[in-house]
């Protein structure tokens, strides 16, 4: 990109199975954490926050418009304020336009969910037709149960392949203080757990519910190098939409998602991410999708997605670390998911990610997904 917009301030709650604080508590500690490490206000002469970009979903949130509940709590007052009902990566992608377009200087993008709030099934079924899809009580675990047996039959995927990416991730789960299970399992433990979707089984599956939040404030070039000496700067973003209806699409493949890393990469001049991207955190609801979606990133050719994790390359030491946080298997919120990808990746950058710290990460890797099966994805660069 010829403009530069840097992230200069990261802030991530703890995680939690159900938070018992009121929503407006957990998003006023993220937002107070950025606005001291920076030190900004919300003021209306310029010099503060010029505009919010709130990631949510009211379903998950209890009322319809809940965004009225916590506006002010975001700075929603005598500036723009944008709601973003994807995941994550889409309101930083989006905020990172707000300031490329010359409209704004510093954006602060916030990300929230409460999945205890109520039914993530039920929520899910709602992203489906309203004519067939939801009337057989279709939802997004359904869909990825189709998407991993075609892809798993297709590429002789095997089901011991996946389960070896619960079992890194959760060990690399507990190096990170954030994400809610902190506890390694075993290969054996994961076959041995309940079958959900034929055939992810109950570990292989993102818990919910999760409730937490995420905050990051985004700034021009020049704001950025007043802000923070440590400015992590997003170098490539790409997003692409695939077709809604499951039918539509060969599930094995996910032409998506390879067009919006193409996009990422040839902003950010990347032509061999697995030589050139010093780590990855890529949005894994599912065990058998860090397999299939290291296939579309161009980190493996089709069907080696499970050649991938054998030979250890995205293990941590290996030579390109995928998900060293833990991903979102070791516990994440939805709609806050591809954000926390974002800060974990400026963790590793500004070499902040303690004991998941990749040694000498310069560029990285973070990716968002939203839809039945991946519908839509969203791939950000980033560098030191």
């Amino acid at each position: 990109m010829a403009e530069k917009v840097g992230i200069v301030a990261v802030a991530q709650t703890k995680f939690d199975q159900k938070r018992e604080e009121h929503l407006t508590e957990t998003l006023v500690k993220v937002v107070r954490d950025v606005m001291k490490q920076t030190g900004l206000e919300f003021k209306p002469d310029g010099t503060g926050i010029d505009s919010t970009v709130v990631a949510s979903q009211d379903y998950f949130g209890g009322p319809a418009g809940i965004h009225m509940y916590y506006a002010y709590t975001v700075g929603a007052y005598k500036r723009p304020d944008e709601r973003v009902e994807l995941d994550g990566a889409f309101a930083v992608a989006y905020g990172a336009m707000q300031i490329l377009s010359g409209h704004h200087d510093v954006v602060l993008v916030v990300g929230h969910n409460r999945e205890s709030a109520c039914s993530k099934n039920q929520v899910e079924n709602l992203g489906l037709d309203h004519i067939y899809g939801r009337k057989i009580g279709l939802d997004f675990v359904a869909a990825a149960g189709m998407q991993a047996m075609r892809y798993l039959n297709k590429y002789k995927i095997t089901s011991e392949q996946c389960a070896k990416v619960v079992v890194k991730n959760r060990t690399n789960g507990k190096n990170n203080p954030f994400v809610m299970h902190a506890n390694g399992v075993t290969v054996k433990d994961v076959l041995n757990s309940e079958m959900l979707a034929d055939p992810i089984r109950a570990m292989e599956a993102k818990p919910v519910p999760v409730d937490g939040a995420v905050a990051m404030i985004l700034a021009c070039e020049k704001k950025a190098k007043k802000l923070t000496d440590k400015p992590v700067w997003i170098r490539g973003m790409g997003m692409c939409y695939d077709q809604h209806e499951l039918g539509y699409r060969d599930l094995a493949d996910c032409k998506a998602l390879v067009s919006a890393a193409q996009m990422a990469y040839k902003m950010a001049g990347i032509k061999d991410p697995v030589k050139e991207l010093d780590v990855a955190e890529i949005s894994e609801h599912y065990s058998y999708q860090e397999l299939l979606w290291s296939e579309g990133l161009g980190l493996c050719g089709k069907g080696e997605g499970g050649k991938l994790i054998d030979k250890g390359t995205t293990s941590m030491g290996g030579q390109l670390p995928v998900n060293p946080s833990g991903g979102l298997l070791s516990g994440v919120p939805l709609c806050v998911a591809g954000m926390q990808r974002v800060a974990e990746c400026v963790l590793q950058l500004r070499g902040e990610a303690k004991g998941r710290q990749v040694s000498g990460a310069k560029t990285a890797l973070a990716h968002g997904v939203e839809g039945p099966a991946g519908q839509l994805h969203c791939v950000i660069i980033l560098q030191r």
